[in-house]
């Protein structure tokens, strides 16, 4: 039961950081263009950056699925990759099929992926929030200057 705790708090912390080191690259992106996106036409470059964040928030949730699949074959719970795969998304979306399942003696590991995944997720809809809201603050507020 430790080693279970232990290694899916260490995947949690691993997803989480891989998520981090996206949204710092997101960061500097959105800083880069900062002059460019507070020019006219607003817009367009709103949906842009809409666009942009959605792909961004889609990697970050993807490379933690992948990170739980490659986990879960390493540790020889599933035979193919595919399947791995396969019931890391399941888990972190939480859709839960039961047309898999970790053996009994590592199925403390679905919940923390599904942990994961709630958290994850969360944090990237607020992500998404964030980048619109200030991109679009910063586009109105250079209207007034």
């Amino acid at each position: 039961m430790f080693l279970q705790i232990l290694v899916g708090s260490g995947l949690i912390l691993l997803s989480v950081f891989v998520a981090a080191l996206g949204f710092l690259m997101l960061e500097l992106v959105l800083q880069r263009a900062h002059t460019w996106l507070i020019r006219e036409p607003h817009r367009p470059k709103l949906a842009l950056v809409l666009f942009g964040a959605v792909l961004a928030v889609l990697w970050m949730i993807t490379a933690g699925v992948w990170i739980w699949a490659i986990a879960f074959r390493s540790l020889g719970l599933f035979v193919h990759f595919e399947e791995a795969l396969y019931f890391s998304l399941e888990s972190f979306t939480t859709l839960g099929f039961g047309d898999l399942l970790l053996p009994e003696k590592w199925r403390l590991l679905s919940g923390f992926a599904a942990t994961n995944g709630l958290l994850n997720i969360g944090m990237m809809t607020a992500l998404l929030m964030e980048v619109l809201r200030h991109v679009r603050r910063t586009q109105i507020e250079s209207r007034h200057m």
